[in-house]
């Protein structure tokens, strides 16, 4: 899987999103299918960028507790 290819669709994903803060909940199960991979390579990725710092992980405080992206 292209990593590049997936931070450039969560990015979109992001800057395309109505909430203030711009913020994504992402089904890693939906981008496997879109990329055809399993979910845990796009799980890997999506933690490699956040090392990277270029996106960021956080919860959110009330229910349901997705784990919201935003960009880095």
């Amino acid at each position: 899987m292209d990593k590049e290819l997936l931070f450039e669709r969560v990015k979109t994903m992001i800057t395309s999103s109505t909430k203030e803060p711009k913020y994504i909940s992402l089904s890693t199960v939906k981008l496997a299918d879109l990329f055809g991979v399993s979910p845990s390579e796009v799980e890997k990725n999506l933690q490699a960028l956040i090392e990277e710092g270029r996106i960021e992980k956080k919860q959110m405080i009330e229910p349901p507790y997705y784990d919201m992206y935003l960009l880095g």
